[in-house]
């Protein structure tokens, strides 16, 4: 049996097939400022009708098509188009059912695009699109293309800001400039051993608008989203893309279905993008975690001591955790056996599971919390679970585990109920007996998983392995929730874009490994805009490449502080930095004091107010009651900066770290004249 026929060829559904209207005429079809047109040889252009706004392409483009084994669909004669009122889970609205016809030496293939748009979700136009083999041939086709547009760069300049989703080894920014000569494909699947997913949306924005496109499946898939920027090109060039590993058989009378995906425009930068995605998606099914309190809670981890930590160096350090305002101990890598055997290590802990115990007691009467690390689908060769049962190992297509370079490991299949049966019984360990009050799940693999040939338990498809991952994680969730209901679960996958449909089954998300304080700001802005009831923790101040930088980061962007010192000596194990000495002590006292008096995290981001790529300097607004904080960031700024957001009044502006006045605004145009190197941080009030 083909399984990719399973998946992805279907019966036309009934509804296309209606009485339609003749077409020799371009179709319009309108939300807010979006405007796309289709012509009569189903090529299509978009463009934002904000007046403001220059246009993307006078072109008609080559948008969504097929390319098979032997040639490229390369346009489409216009057939039919017709018009439905449709009401769903994203609201009422209007379908628009576009139908052309493909031939080409005894090829017919025929293609349906029906476009939806919503009364209430502006600026966005949702599709599906389909192709039927009405020919007298069998097709074997390598890749469709959705939204393959070209945007022109503004007369004023020829750079582009980006959000890209993907994830890979080199830990890029999900925020960056694209200039011409720039690539990048943003493959959604494994783009390395243990590295893959993200969030399947890019964006790229001028000066004075942008245009952003992803697919809307309620489960991960592998797409491309390819932004290429030519070096003789004034346009940059996007798509939503899907390429056949093996030729997909597309035969006679069969319909091929893409995915459900959107288009959309905007203006200001990436965050109303993807705001407006994450709502869409909660429609659609997708829950969002409910905000848990203590995850706001400031967080000191053993990490520091590195994997040969002992128990007196835990507890010997906390006191000193207590007395600098942290709520959160976390017990990091090396109290287990190995990766998959997650007993204790006995060299390090002689007692075993109750050293552990002891461990988790003395946090509690230090009046703190606990969390427990852990690296869930990670199994090392000859670990226990291994032995008990071989068939959890996923395995690929060559017959080989997937490997996981981080941890020297092999994956284990989240679609296989040994799998789930081993992870629950972790979760009860951890929390259940040990007395953990959340869990840091820890790991760049985390994030996707590659397609499963495990031919002694087989799937009904290789897919499903991608496809039951998020699964995966609300069972560990749940089950978290269940021992304890205030627990709190971490997902870390390190330096990665956070899987989208994981985020769901953690209620704190974290900077994961920042190469800079930068990192930690636009990796934040990610997360408020999809899940802004969730804590996001910026990690360990000690990884950023200053910690006064890191701590107005972290305050500024509205993220929960961290650090991983140790005190009051490092172990031989240890890196010398992470020591705790009397100058950073001063350093970490007021921070975390000025942190815990005001709680940034817990207001709200107003993150349409500053554009991150073009606004100079830097701006970031959290919203606490009545008073906003104002958080700016460069290298060395003295001008105006003006204080977006603020109504009509007068405001009181005060520097947020020594309390000093700044003098008063006007809200009718509100702006201040200020000089600072590195960062400003102000609260602004009514008079």
């Amino acid at each position: 049996m083909n399984y990719k026929r399973i998946v992805q060829l279907i019966v036309l559904p009934a509804l296309l097939i209606v009485a339609l209207t003749g077409c020799n005429r371009q179709v319009k079809i309108e939300s807010g400022d979006l405007l796309i047109e289709f012509n009569k040889k189903l090529y299509s252009r978009v463009n934002s009708i904000n007046p403001s706004v220059e246009e993307f392409n006078k072109l008609f483009q080559l948008s969504e098509f097929l390319e098979t084994k032997d040639f490229k669909t390369n346009g489409f004669k216009m057939v039919n188009t017709s018009y439905e009122s449709v009401t769903d889970s994203l609201g009422c609205g209007q379908k628009t059912i576009l139908k052309g016809s493909f031939s080409q030496h005894g090829i017919c293939i025929d293609k349906v695009v029906e476009v939806m748009v919503y009364d209430t979700i502006k600026n966005f136009a949702f599709f599906n699109i389909y192709y039927i083999n009405c020919g007298r041939q069998n097709l074997r086709v390598k890749k469709w293309a959705n939204h393959a547009y070209h945007v022109k760069s503004d007369n004023n300049d020829s750079v582009f800001w980006s959000f890209q989703g993907s994830s890979t080894v080199e830990r890029k920014d999900w925020v960056r400039p694209v200039g011409r000569g720039y690539y990048d494909k943003n493959f959604m699947g494994m783009n390395q051993s243990d590295y893959g997913g993200g969030i399947p949306v890019t964006d790229i924005w001028r000066r004075d608008a942008g245009l952003s496109l992803g697919h809307t499946e309620l489960v991960p898939r592998e797409v491309n989203l390819p932004v290429y920027y030519s070096n003789y090109s004034d346009y940059v060039y996007v798509a939503l893309e899907k390429e056949f590993n093996r030729l997909l058989e597309f035969n006679i009378g069969d319909t091929l279905k893409t995915y459900g995906s959107f288009v959309s425009v905007h203006t200001g930068d990436f965050y109303r993008t993807l705001r407006n995605y994450s709502q869409v998606m909660q429609k659609k099914g997708i829950e969002a975690p409910a905000a848990e309190p203590s995850a706001f809670e400031p967080v000191w981890c053993g990490w520091g001591y590195g994997r040969k930590f002992t128990k007196i160096e835990i507890i010997q350090t906390l006191p000193k955790v207590k007395e600098l305002g942290i709520k959160w101990a976390v017990i990091d890598d090396g109290y287990q056996i190995a990766e998959g055997d997650w007993r204790v290590n006995t060299r390090q802990f002689p007692g075993g599971g109750n050293d552990m115990k002891q461990l988790t007691a003395a946090i509690h009467n230090h009046g703190l919390k606990a969390k427990l690390w852990w690296a869930p689908l990670a199994a090392d060769p000859g670990s226990q679970i291994l032995k008990d049962d071989p068939l959890v190992l996923l395995i690929n297509e060559s017959g080989s585990p997937q490997y996981i370079s981080w941890w020297n490991s092999w994956y284990m299949s989240p679609a296989y109920s040994g799998t789930i049966a081993h992870t629950l019984e972790m979760v009860k360990t951890f929390i259940g007996d040990w007395g953990f009050d959340g869990l840091k799940l820890d790991g760049q693999h985390m994030n996707a998983v590659p397609e499963e040939h495990n031919y002694k338990r087989p799937l009904p498809y290789p897919s499903q392995s991608i496809e039951a991952l998020p699964g995966f994680f609300k069972s560990v969730f749940t089950a978290a929730r269940e021992f304890k209901p205030d627990a709190v679960v971490e997902n870390c996958p390190c330096g990665c874009c956070m899987s989208f449909y994981n985020m769901p089954y953690a209620n704190q998300f974290v900077a994961s490994d920042p190469k800079s304080t930068w990192q930690v700001r636009h990796r934040g802005k990610t997360y408020k805009a999809l899940m802004p009831q969730t804590a996001f923790f910026g990690d360990h101040a000690e990884l950023s490449e200053s910690a006064e930088k890191y701590f107005a980061s972290v305050y500024g962007i509205g993220a929960v502080p961290g650090t991983k010192f140790t005190w009051p000596a490092d172990n031989p194990f240890s890196l010398e930095k992470n020591l705790l000495t009397p100058d950073k002590e001063k350093l970490w006292k007021k921070w975390f004091s000025l942190y815990n008096s005001k709680m940034p995290s817990k207001g709200v981001y107003l993150g349409e107010l500053y554009d991150i790529g073009f606004d100079v300097p830097e701006g970031h607004v959290i919203q606490s009651g009545d008073t906003l904080r104002y958080a700016f960031y460069a290298n060395s700024w003295s001008g105006e900066i003006p204080l977006r957001g603020l109504g009509e009044l007068s405001y009181r502006v005060t520097n947020a770290v020594d309390g000093k006045s700044l003098g008063v605004v006007n809200g009718s145009n509100p702006s201040i004249k200020v000089g600072f190197e590195k960062y400003l941080l102000l609260e602004v009030f009514p008079e």
